[in-house]
């Protein structure tokens, strides 16, 4: 999807629309948590995508937050198992 497409899908003025996304996505200037809230929702993935620090913790967001109810929790009983796994090491 373009800049341009986002933009308009939430609503910002096409002549501004393809400016004001590039500036988030450079970091020139930050969308409020609600505008936030919406990119994520038409992008389909959490906001925590967007404060991951590195590209496999984003797609670990990205495939967990497609996951039913269900599924959520048996991710987090495998990571869990991991994490006292290591700690018992």
């Amino acid at each position: 999807m373009t800049q341009q497409k986002l933009g308009e899908i939430l609503g910002i003025d096409p002549n501004n629309a393809s400016a004001r996304m590039n500036q988030y996505e450079r970091g020139k200037h930050t969308p409020d948590y609600t505008t936030l809230m919406r990119i994520a929702n038409i992008l389909d993935v959490s906001v925590s995508y967007f404060y991951c620090e590195d590209d496999q913790e984003a797609a670990i967001i990205i495939a967990t937050h497609r996951l039913s109810a269900e599924q959520k929790s048996s991710v987090l009983g495998f990571v869990e198992s991991l994490t006292i796994k290591s700690i018992v090491d």
